[in-house]
């Protein structure tokens, strides 16, 4: 049985912030509802799993789940909150004697390596642009608009009759952009606010209310929100579309 399971469901700052004291932050430190580590999910199938990304919460993921190693990653872009594990993992790797794998399209894989020009010593990088199967799925990535953070990846994963789409970090995506959204099972989908008041021009992740028109055009089946920051609050009721669920930590989602 596929599973999808919810390491990290939070932005790039976490919650809590380190600098906040408000009531979503509090109620992080206190009871934990809304503790969120920097999003990543595993992959699992029934003799193989993989992560999407690895941020810098990937040992802390590692151990709640009483894991020694991971290996295999497929990663959607080279910032710090999807990427800052990865030395913590060629780390793992060298002391273990094992050989990780990294996945991603080739320029995110050059990004990378400037950033850690160490970890193909003990990471072998395996770009994909031509897509990739990992675990029986068939997956594919397009390139998102990530707004003033220049761009992302989202990925496109197929087994059989089933196919769902991880799209973490994208706002304002246009017609071409969208197109791989259509027909699917399941939308794994970053809104990092209910309703961002900031200034268009400075944001890089849908919020809520504009996922919703997003939805109505692509029309998924059913739709999970992650990268969620400190103005989501998990013990309100927003009104959201029926098929909407906002993640939490630790997560299981029946793929197939």
């Amino acid at each position: 049985m596929d599973r999808l399971l919810f390491l990290g469901t939070g932005d790039a700052m976490g919650v809590p912030r380190v600098y906040c004291d408000c009531s979503v932050c509090m109620e992080a430190r206190e009871t934990g509802v809304n503790r969120r580590l920097r999003s990543s999910v595993m992959v699992e199938g029934d003799s193989e799993s993989f992560l999407i990304d690895c941020g810098p919460d990937w040992r802390s993921q590692m151990e709640t789940l009483e894991m020694r190693m991971t290996e295999k990653v497929l990663v959607t872009h080279a910032h710090f909150d999807h990427i800052a594990g990865l030395p913590e993992w060629a780390d793992a790797c060298r002391w273990t004697n094992r050989k990780g794998q990294l996945y991603a399209p080739s320029e995110v894989i050059t990004q990378i390596c400037a950033q850690f020009p160490w970890l193909k010593n003990h990471i072998e990088c395996i770009a994909i642009d031509h897509g990739i199967q990992l675990a029986g799925w068939h997956i594919t990535g397009w390139k998102v608009c990530h707004g003033k953070n220049g761009y992302s990846y989202a990925y496109r994963l197929e087994k059989g009759e089933y196919s769902w789409v991880y799209c973490s970090d994208a706002i304002n995506l246009n017609h071409t952009e969208k197109q791989p959204m259509f027909g699917l099972n399941l939308l794994v989908l970053g809104t990092s606010f209910y309703h961002e008041t900031a200034e268009f021009t400075t944001r890089s992740v849908y919020d809520m209310k504009e996922a919703e028109l997003l939805l109505k055009e692509i029309k998924p089946n059913k739709v999970i929100y992650t990268h969620m920051s400190h103005d989501v609050d998990l013990n309100q009721e927003y009104p959201l579309p029926r098929e909407v669920t906002l993640a939490c930590t630790g997560l299981h989602v029946v793929l197939i």
